[in-house]
Order: structure tokens, then sequence, then C-alpha cells
């Protein structure tokens, strides 16, 4: 497929759209008198001009068919009367104004566009020249009538007069004079006289509301007598016809103004013919003749191709755009509205018809031609490449369109939702998320025309419109769009719009602010010294402790950091982050409280795990929110009013607060720092971390330390070997649990029982031996390829390397080990058999037997943490069954 051309490039509007003067509604709205008088613009007084821009519709034609065939004397299935009785800008005074140019021009009429297709159906050869006689109820006026009263130009007062003058003349208007000067309906006898036998005539009457509640009680029943007399009269003739407009619109009528208008419509109803003048598939036809340079080839390649891109769209997305939308004829529903999107015809058609105010045809066309010159005039000076004219691009920026499109609305408090919410402002906020949106949704300017698609589908004229994501996902189709974008866009809006109410799925744009109105507001009002505060209970929430871990919170100083042996995670205050700080000030400084605490060195470096945030802005934003969301909460209960979907969606917006600050703080604070084995520090990003990922802070950055061998669950002896000391005989179990939290080169451990767990195993497994250590040098308790139960973590207890367990137990076998003599029979003498005989020694008798050890000294200083276990181990074990041992 060639490439598809923006529409200003293939239809060109009419030349004063293109010049982009401004255009009044008197533009298209046909004045009847004027268009007699010849003081109406070209394009309706002229009658060629006229024809060329009217697009004949179906209702259209069968009238202006009927009243030819009247004129011409054809009586059989034809009325003499019609009533109008339509909506405002419905049609009806274009539809007269056509009908006075076919009688005005007669046989000259057969050569404008479209007529000689009415003739045909008419079954005519020509139009019958006919006398024409016009009324419209807004230009005569009662009291002061027409006419100079002089120089064959008689003064008329009422509505018969001044027919009789147009039809007749001064001859015509003698007829009617007394009746004229006394306010009093002529009869129908009297009409006979002024309408000649042999000529057809057309009388057009327009605005005949606006005469009756002008004129007092007299003039509105004489006028209510003359319509009916001249219906009845024209209905006596075989060439007379009767066209009347009376408004449906029952607006703005007192009491008095609607019992006349009941009265005429019934008069109308029941002596002629009701007539409607235009139907919803032919409006765009309509507005096409009227607003562009339009030579009838609705079939060029550009437009079928460009209709073809966008029912192949209609096509790929059917299951999610609206189901009364014809996806089957999407292709002939593109090229029948072509230039413009089929949702700008049918959104008045479908929303805005329902609005008492709005002038069907005449406020579409009004709209319309403000919107393509607007669009005509950006497209070629910015070189913009929409294809169609779609909803939303509708220019409500543009103050001479906004002004406009409330009047239609009747509704002016709405500018203040338009200018804040979609353009009309620099910092409208479609405007402003359009400029920081990605590249492919800012192109396009998606939220701007979300927003106003929002706005054209939600304001119907009935209780709370709303528009649907399906209706605005077929206002902005277009060919290369990505569907998804539409989703994400109408999200921004929604929480970004302080007008717009979003609920259940549908939108709509209302006159009363929001919850983000009242939110903005309220947050305007938080100040730095509760957002501190909140923040600081908030992370704190985030950091539950964990089991044999330490955490310190916003250190300011070295010596606030305790120098301890056991894993501390420090979390650094919010302000003292990447963004404001920067990483190298943030290192440097961490680099000195790793080494320093206090005056003194720090011991237990490796101990620390510094955690740092990245930025606080998000942070703190999100905090105001949430104290913004609260506030609006606790005066609920006060005087602030809130309907039920307000409520709702302000419970919603509290618990999403509340998530957002949680996960804020999660990614806040993402970057860990720890001493690494080349004793450097390490600074570890976690990306982006979600609450979801773990329990707690603290558990996700065990979690990614234990990952990587930085904190560890338990370790085997041969890792103590391979980092011992070349200097230490023996060491002590406090130094070898301190290890782990002094030195980098060991990993940090989560448990205490990890240790005596790896020194019971290397015990066992013969990789050192646990042992005490006395004064003189030995080792007591010297415990090793054996089980140890009871592990003492002190500095009196130690471990030695194999090779040196080896060696002492060497040197313990080679000693002689001295115990008491017991003397041998042949050396004792034997006692007398009849003497009494000693116990003979059994297995369980003391070493020290208490016949040979009275008294056993020892001398030295227990200290009192050991006491206990001295007397537990030794003590009972040496009293044990000898009484008469003293101690």
């Amino acid at each position: 497929m060639s490439k598809l051309i923006p529409w200003y490039k293939v239809v060109s509007p009419r030349e004063d759209i293109r010049d982009n003067r401004p255009l009044d509604a008197s533009e298209f709205a046909v004045h009847l008198d004027h268009v007699r008088n010849g003081k109406a613009p070209e394009d309706y007084k002229n009658a060629g001009k006229f024809f060329a821009r009217t697009f004949i519709t179906a209702n259209l034609r069968s009238l202006a068919v009927d009243v030819l065939k009247r004129l011409n004397g054809i009586t059989t299935a034809t009325s003499a009367v019609f009533n109008m009785s339509t909506q405002f800008g419905g049609g009806k005074t274009h539809a007269l104004t056509l009908l006075y140019h076919l009688a005005n021009e007669g046989l000259a009429a057969k050569k404008f566009n479209g007529v000689q297709s009415l003739l045909q159906d008419a079954g005519l050869l020509n139009v019958p020249a006919s006398l024409c006689a016009v009324f419209v109820g807004t230009e005569f006026d009662s009291i002061t009538g027409r006419g100079s009263g002089a120089d064959g130009d008689p003064k008329r007062k009422t509505p018969w007069g001044e027919i009789a003058w147009q039809i007749a003349g001064q001859d015509g208007f003698e007829k009617v004079a007394q009746h004229d000067d006394k306010i009093l309906a002529p009869a129908g006898d009297v009409l006979d006289k002024i309408f000649p036998q042999d000529k057809p005539a057309l009388i057009l009457m327009d605005e005949i509301m606006n005469f009756i509640s002008r004129s007092d009680e007299k003039h509105s029943k004489q006028f209510y007598n003359f319509l009916q007399n001249l219906s009845e009269f024209a209905r006596s003739r075989s060439n007379i016809v009767l066209a009347v407009s009376v408004p449906a619109s029952e607006i703005e009528m007192h009491e008095k103004d609607q019992a006349n208008f009941e009265r005429i419509k019934k008069l109308l109803n029941r002596l002629g013919k009701a007539v409607i003048m235009s139907v919803e598939s032919e409006t765009s036809e309509i507005i096409r003749r009227r607003l562009f340079e339009w030579d009838g080839d609705l079939l060029k390649k550009n437009i079928k191709d460009t209709a073809k891109s966008y029912a192949e769209w209609i096509g790929q997305h059917k299951n999610q755009l609206p189901g009364w939308f014809p996806i089957d004829e999407a292709a002939q529903q593109f090229e029948a509205t072509y230039p413009f999107h089929p949702t700008v015809i049918s959104v008045f058609e479908r929303k805005w018809q329902a609005i008492q105010r709005f002038q069907r045809t005449r406020g579409i066309l009004r709209l319309l031609a403000l919107w393509v010159a607007d669009a005509y005039q950006k497209g070629f000076k910015s070189n913009q490449q929409d294809l169609l004219i779609s909803l939303g691009t509708a220019p409500v920026e543009n103050s001479l369109f906004r002004t406009a499109l409330f009047e239609q609305l009747g509704e002016s408090n709405l500018d203040i939702a338009v200018t804040t919410d979609i353009a009309g402002r620099p910092d409208s906020h479609s405007k402003r998320l359009d400029s920081e949106a990605v590249a492919d949704i800012k192109k396009k300017k998606l939220h701007q025309k979300i927003a106003t698609s929002i706005f054209f589908e939600s304001n119907g004229g009935q209780i709370k419109e709303v528009a649907t994501e399906p209706e605005i996902r077929l206002d902005i189709a277009e060919p290369d769009l990505d569907i998804g974008n539409i989703e994400t866009a109408l999200d921004a809006i929604v929480s970004a719009s302080y007008y717009l109410v979003a609920d259940n799925k549908k939108y709509r744009f209302s006159l009363t602010p929001n919850l983000n109105k009242l939110l903005a507001d309220r947050k305007a009002s938080v100040t730095a010294k509760s957002i501190d505060e909140r923040i600081i209970t908030e992370i704190k929430k985030c950091f539950m402790p964990y089991p044999n871990t330490k955490t310190i919170f916003w250190p300011n100083r070295s010596r606030d950091i305790a120098d301890e042996a056991i894993l501390t995670f420090v979390i650094l205050s919010p302000e003292m982050n990447h963004e404001n700080v920067g990483e190298t000030e943030i290192r440097r400084r961490l680099e000195k409280w790793t080494l320093e605490h206090g005056d003194g060195m720090r011991r237990f470096k490796n101990a620390p795990v510094w955690v740092v945030p990245e930025s606080d802005n998000q942070l703190r934003d999100n905090t105001r929110n949430l104290l913004a969301w609260e506030a609006i909460q606790n005066e609920i209960a006060a005087d602030l009013r809130l309907d039920d979907v307000q409520i709702r969606q302000l419970d919603a917006s509290l618990k999403k607060a509340k998530r957002d600050l949680t996960e804020a703080i999660w990614r806040t604070y993402r970057n860990i720092y720890y001493l690494e084995k080349d004793n450097i520090l390490h600074w570890e990003d976690m990306g982006l971390v979600t609450s979801s990922s773990s329990d707690s802070l603290l558990q996700r950055y065990i979690t990614t330390l234990r990952s990587k061998d930085v904190v560890v669950d338990s370790i085997s002896p041969s890792t103590l070997i391979r980092h011992w000391a070349p200097a230490f005989t023996e060491w002590s179990t406090k130094d070898v649990k301190d290890a782990f939290f002094a030195s980098p080169l060991l990993p940090r451990l989560l448990k205490l029982d990890a240790v005596l767990k790896t020194l019971q195993d290397g015990v066992v497994n013969g990789k050192f031996a646990y042992v005490g250590k006395t004064e003189n040098g030995k080792y007591e308790p010297f415990l090793y390829k054996e089980r140890v139960d009871d592990i003492e973590i002190s500095t009196d207890m130690f471990i030695i390397r194999h090779e040196t367990a080896e060696e002492y137990l060497k040197k313990l076998n080679a000693q002689e080990t001295i115990l008491p003599t017991i003397p041998s029979d042949a050396d004792v003498q034997q006692p007398n058999p009849a003497s009494p005989q000693p116990e003979t020694p059994t297995k369980s008798t003391p070493l020290f037997d208490q016949d040979l050890v009275h008294k056993l000294s020892w001398s030295g200083t227990i200290p009192y943490q050991k006491w206990q276990k001295f007397y537990t181990t030794v003590l009972t074990r040496l009293n044990a069954g000898n009484n008469n041992i003293e101690i």
C-alpha cells in the first residue's frame, strides 16, 4: 500500500475556512428574510451556489418533490401544508430556502445542481415560476410594522398584511388593509381575492414562535386564526403551498408560550404534513458539502487507501471496540465521513443531540468549521501528519473554538476543566504529560487526544454521561497506533487530572474538582517537618529486626556505630544519598567510619554493612502524598462532601499511597557497601527491588550477601586453617569468633552456633585440638579427635593446629607417669588369718586412698567466671567418696 497522505493534502476546505476567517454562527444559520431581500451571504442568496453546497437528503428530496408537484397542480398524494417541527439547527430554514429558490427561479432552477433529479422524481419537465411570500417571526415587529406609509409602500402591521403585499403588491394589501389596521385575521374569501387562480404560490413562514411570544394576547390569538385560515385556504387550492417552521424545542418557554406552541403544533399536524429534515446517515454528507470544496469523487485512491488502513486496524482490535460500530463495514464508514473520523460525526448524534440547547446541523457546522480551519492551518504550518480529523484533535486550546463549544453545551463553567486538564494553558495536565511521555505517545499527543475524546463523549446532555474505554479506543484509532499505549496514557491522565472522574472504567469531566485536585491542595499544606517525621517512621517499618544482626539508623559520626562482633546494618539518613551527596563523598565517609570508632581504630571493621539511599526525591513525594490523603480522609468526618464514588476512590488511593511509599523506600535503599577481601569497600546496587521479593529489606540484603558468600550460615574447619595467622600457636575461641567480623578475609557469620559447630567438627576430624592452658604451659583440658559437647567461647580456651596437637601428644607419651606404689606380697608381712582382714580394693576405689592421702593442697587465682566450672569439673571429682580429704 502506498504511503498514506494527511487529509489536508487530499481535500480542501472552502476558501473562507482555508483563510481562517472567523466564522459566525450566522454563516450556517440561513436567514430566509435576508435571502429574499438580498442581504444574505453569497452562498445563500445566490441560488446556483446554494444548490452546489446543498446535499439533498432523502427527506429534503421528498419535501421538494411534493412541493413541486403541488405547485404544478398535482393534488394526488401531495399536501398543501408542511409542518417542519424539528429541533433547532435541524435544517428547517435551509429547506425553506431551497423551496424559495425553486419557486423564485422557476424555469431557471433546472440548471442548478440536483434540481433535474428532483424534477425526474416529480415526473415534471420544469419548475413552475411561482409567486413567493416570506414571513420570518424574528424580523417582523407588530408595533413598528413595515413600510414607510408613502410612495406606494403602505404601512404593514400584521403577518397577513406583509404576505398580501409580497404576493400582490399594493392591490393585494388593499384587500386586507382594514384587517391589518384592526388586527383581525382575514378569512378564506379575502385570501381568495389576493392569490390569483392561475399562478402557483408558495408561502414560507419561519420562527413563528418568536413572533407569538412577543405579541400581546390579541395579536397571538389573531395570528393563530390567520394560520388556520391560511392553511385551510391553501388546502382548497391545487397550486398553493404553505410551509411553516415550528421549533420542537420547548426550552425557555413560559406557560403562555407553551400553550400557544401546543395549539399551533396540533393545528399544523391536523391540516398538514410533518417533515423531518435530515437523518443521521446523511449528516456527514451535509457537512462535507458545506465545509469543503468537494468534487463528489468519494472513491479517490487516497481516500480508499486511508479508509482501508483504518478498517484493518479496526478489524485487528474489534474485541476491544464498542459493539455499536459496524466492524464489517468499517471501510465504508471511514470513506463516508472522510476527512472526519466517523466518531466525530456520530458523537453529536449519539450524545449531543440530547442537549436541549444544541442546534443539530447548525451547531455541528459552526463547531466543525472552526475545527477544520484550525486543523488546516496547523497541518501546513506544523506539517502534522493526522490522516483524519478525529475527536482527539479538536482544538480546545483555541479560545474561539472553546467559546462556540460551550455555547452549544450551555455550560461555560466547563472551561476550567478543559484548560486545566486538556489544553489551553502551558501547564494543562494532558499537554504536560505528552511532553514528558515516551516518543510514541509524545509524537501522537496521545494524552491530549484521549482527554479531548473523553470530553466530547461525556457531554451528552444526560445525567452523568460517560466515555467508555471501548469508545475511547475507537475515537483514537489510527493505522499505526499501539493500542496498549491508550491504556498507559489513560491511567496517567486519570492520575493527573483535576476534573476527570473515573469509575469502573468509565470516564467523564465534571464541574466539581476531583480527588486529585483535593490532593494537590492538601499537598501544598504538608510541612517539611511532618514529612521528615513520617519518613523516619515508615523507613523503620521496612527494616524489621533480623535475628543475630543489629540495625543502626542515621549515624552522624563513627562513634554512633558500635564496634561489635555482630553483623550490623548501618542505615544512612534519606538526605545522605547518592544524588545529593554523590557516590565519591559517600564512599570517602564510609571508608573513614569503617576504619575509625571515635578517637580510636575500629576493631570489627568487617561487621558494618552500609545501606545508602539512591535519592530521597521520590521518597518525599510519596510521603507528602500519603499525608495529604490522610488529611482528606480526616476531613470526611468534618465538612468535606464526597459522593460514594469519591469515597471508594479515596479508600483505594489511600491504600495505594501507603503501598507506593513502601515501594519507594525499597527502591531508595537499594545500595549496600561492605568491606571486601582486598580491604576495599564494595558497592552493590540491587536494582529496582520490590517489597514482594522479601519479607523485609534486611532479609533482601542478607539474601544478596549470601549469594556472594559475604554472609554465610556455616564454615568449614579447613577455612579456619587457611586463615590461621602464622604468629599464633594457640588461637583463642573468642578471637576465632571475632575474626569473622574483624578480618575481611573471612565471611560474616550470622549465628554463634556456626562457630561452635565449626570448632566441634574440627576437633572431631583432627583438624585442630580444643585446649585450655595452665600456668606451667600444659594443655588442660586437651580434647583432640573426640566429640566435644561443651565448647567455651572465651580468651582462656584455645584451638591449636593438628601439627601442634600431634607434637604435644608425643611429648606427653614420652614422659614417665609416676603413680603411688603398692607393696607386693613378698614385702608385706602376712597377717594372722585369725586377725580381721582389710577389704580388697575394687575399681571404684579412689586414686587417692583415704588411708594414704589425707590432704591435697593447691594455690592459685581462679577468675570468678571460671569458678563454677572449676568446682564442678575438679573439686567435686576429687572429693567424691573421700570424706576425709581436706581441700
